[in-house]
């Protein structure tokens, strides 16, 4: 089966770039928005799906495209502002109103594009290697531009123009998406890009990015949803959100971070540091700790110190504590300096879905089923067969039925596959 499996691109982020609302920002570990529907369209009228990793909202979104309950937690407040945005319900009214105050905001923010050196702009590290001068002066001149326009905007106004904002400020970075993750676009600029002169045109090329933008995400809020989505704060490893309570599921659905230290903070910080949920380097590390899979900044030296618990005490159980330890003990030995490290890493990272299986149990209705995308992964040689743990984890907390489906080929590395681990509780 796995030689004939392709890497299938529809069933990755890609699908999601032309999908109205799914397409509003850019994160590559996304699961695609076809796999979704295509399990949201399996389900009767009234059901409700839960995705326990929220992520970018697409679980809770293609639910209520198809008229059903969506609900989802997440960790990371931004992560959980951009959810609460694409599930909105948008009043013709204020779209109309938010599209004729769009013309003078922008004009507003073109007058502010002389002195946009005196603005506020992010402590975000080597700010010049993102944005060229007159791209960051302008991203300046439209964040003032929108504060000082935010009262006068209608409900959900200045969500949807800050929506289009994130989308501009990546369309003008140097970023680049021609790798697993983010990276950079080559630098031609010789140096700190802050010190170069304002190039006028350039300046407003990326204001009439964000008109652009901001034309679209209106015209896509516009579109109404005939289910409902709700988005919480909330730990996957318990499933208690901080204010109310999961409504029990019929089916759960979502797409965990994969076991190969991609940290979502990273894509996120740009989003981050504009919208003002970071402040410090310091922040993103905090805020990664507390995410399953999470290694960014202090959380590394966290996962370093890290120390698992018996059986007893709450750890991973047998089958795959002693397949874990064998798998941890082969990456300590054959990757050097950082081989602690990931191993820790990973006996952390399964410590943690431990958890979360057991809760999300208790949290789906009899009758019900979950569906887990993940992917396999890789270190020093060494096999981290996640679907596997995943399928003997969901049998032991309960789930019957059990079954692993190879999705597609990852283009990242030959032994690479993504897989839809599912279930059903009696």
């Amino acid at each position: 089966m796995r030689s004939d499996t392709r890497q299938n691109a529809h069933l990755t982020y890609r699908a999601n770039a032309g999908a109205g609302r799914h397409g509003w920002l850019r994160l590559t570990p996304a699961y695609s928005v076809s796999l979704v529907r295509r399990y949201a369209a399996e389900m009767p009228p009234g059901s409700v799906v839960t995705d326990p990793f929220s992520g970018t909202g697409t679980t809770p979104l293609a639910a209520a495209e198809h008229g059903l309950t969506g609900q989802s937690l997440d960790v990371n407040p931004f992560l959980i502002w951009l959810g609460k945005m694409k599930t909105a319900a948008y009043e013709p009214d204020h779209l109309r109103e938010t599209r004729r105050a769009l013309a003078p905001l922008v004009h507003r923010a073109e007058e502010l594009l002389p002195a946009a050196g005196e603005l506020w702009q992010p402590e975000l590290h080597n700010i010049g290697r993102w944005w060229a001068r007159s791209a960051l002066d302008a991203l300046k001149a439209i964040r003032r531009a929108l504060d000082v326009a935010a009262g006068a905007l209608p409900p959900g106004g200045r969500d949807l123009l800050d929506v289009a904002f994130c989308r501009t400020l990546i369309a003008s970075s140097n970023a680049a998406f021609n790798h697993q993750s983010m990276s950079f676009k080559e630098d031609r600029t010789g140096g700190d890009s802050t010190l170069q002169l304002l190039d006028p045109d350039a300046a407003r090329a990326v204001l009439e990015t964000f008109r652009r933008e901001a034309g679209t995400t209106l015209a896509n809020a516009a579109t109404p949803l005939p289910g409902t989505a709700r988005v919480l704060y909330g730990d996957s490893r318990d499933m208690q959100p901080a204010a109310g309570r999961l409504t029990p599921c019929d089916l759960l659905l979502t797409s965990p971070p994969y076991v190969n230290r991609m940290s979502y903070i990273r894509e996120l910080r740009p989003y981050m540091y504009w919208m003002r949920h970071l402040r410090r380097a310091e922040d993103a590390g905090r805020l990664d700790w507390q995410a399953i899979g999470g290694t960014w900044g202090a959380a590394t030296s966290r996962v370093r110190a890290w120390r698992p618990p018996g059986p007893d005490a709450g750890g991973v159980p047998e089958p795959v504590a002693g397949e874990l330890a064998r798998t941890q003990a082969a990456i300590r030995r054959d990757g050097g300096r950082n081989g602690p490290l990931l191993a820790n890493y990973v006996g952390k990272y399964m410590h943690d879905m431990w958890g979360h299986f057991r809760a999300a149990y208790k949290n789906v209705r009899g009758g019900g089923r979950v569906v887990y995308v993940i992917g396999n992964s890789t270190f020093y040689g060494n096999q981290v067969p996640a679907q596997e743990w995943y399928a003997a984890l969901l049998r032991e907390v309960g789930f019957a039925g059990v079954e692993v489906e190879v999705i597609r080929k990852r283009n990242s590395n030959k032994a690479l596959f993504e897989y839809a681990v599912s279930g059903g509780r009696a």
